[in-house]
């Protein structure tokens, strides 16, 4: 089976989906909340990509998992980061403005930085062809249209999308997981001999772009809630946008650029919960101490 056959259908319905919990109202909470707007987007658009950079350095990797790890970096969190918000008792309203805003701007972000990155192979002596303009078409066909016309849907029949809502957001975790399965499957060869040296650099770009992102809010002054929110938005990318970036035959046609996605999605998922977890497990002993 073609991976790109279900992965591009698939980012489909999850930017569909997106589309289906967002309002008109959400990408002006930047005028009105200008300061945590802020530094989520320099998390997510600044600081996790120049760590990208950083580490596929430092760790040496190969030029195709440095694109691949560049790739993942530059995509932001879907719909999932704001439930993961809400389950640790964040700013669900910051989250749902943050995944808006950085869905339009990424749009346009994305070739700027892997134009970096694919330079930065190629001063390795690997050619890597980055297709720019085939690139922003694929972004605004699979991405910008489905959340559009989710946000469509959402205006015009709120009840239908919430009861759409509730059916694809489930779905979302177990698809991701599948395209996972399926890559592993086809290339279980690359993955094992990489998984050392890609799996360190993926755990430390996570770790580093979540305690970074809790730095910035920090020293921004924000509370409690919202730098819970900034935390996930920031350590959250959407690993089915970097993996139909990679696979597609209109981009760069190569499913081995998609390992550090996968990679990326399984660890990302486990130290968010394991956060979550700690978040909740703290507060549980909390309200128990001033009972």
């Amino acid at each position: 089976m073609n991976p790109i056959l279900l992965v591009l259908p698939i980012l489909s319905l999850l930017m569909f989906d997106l589309g289906l919990t967002l309002r008109l109202s959400d990408f002006g909470r930047l005028a009105r909340r200008p300061l945590p707007v802020a530094v989520g987007l320099a998390g997510q658009l600044v600081v996790l990509p120049a760590l990208a950079f950083l580490l596929a350095w430092a760790f040496r990797l190969p030029p195709l998992m440095s694109v691949g790890l560049i790739l993942v970096a530059c995509c932001p969190g879907g719909s999932s980061s704001n439930v993961f918000s809400k389950l640790a008792g964040g700013d669900v309203a910051l989250s749902v403005t943050l995944t808006a805003l950085s869905s339009v701007i990424t749009l346009f972000t994305v070739p700027m930085v892997l134009s970096w990155g694919v330079a930065m192979a190629g001063a390795t002596g690997q050619e890597i062809h980055l297709p720019v303009g085939n690139l922003l078409v694929q972004n605004i066909v699979l991405m910008a249209l489905p959340i559009g016309l989710g946000v469509v849907v959402k205006r015009l029949w709120p009840r239908v999308a919430e009861r759409v809502d509730g059916v694809l957001s489930r779905l979302a975790f177990p698809a991701l997981m599948f395209l996972a399965g399926i890559f592993f499957v086809q290339h279980w060869q690359t993955i094992v001999a990489t998984i050392g040296q890609l799996g360190a650099t993926v755990l430390a770009l996570i770790l580093l772009a979540t305690g970074a992102a809790w730095l910035l809010s920090r020293l921004a002054g924000t509370g409690e809630a919202v730098r819970r929110t900034i935390v996930i938005e920031v350590g959250m990318q959407n690993a089915a946008q970097a993996i139909a970036i990679a696979s597609s035959p209109f981009v760069f046609n190569d499913d081995r650029m998609a390992i550090p996605a996968i990679i990326y999605a399984l660890l990302m998922n486990v130290v968010l919960l394991v956060y979550v977890w700690l978040i909740r497990r703290n507060r549980g002993a909390y309200s128990m101490t001033a009972d």
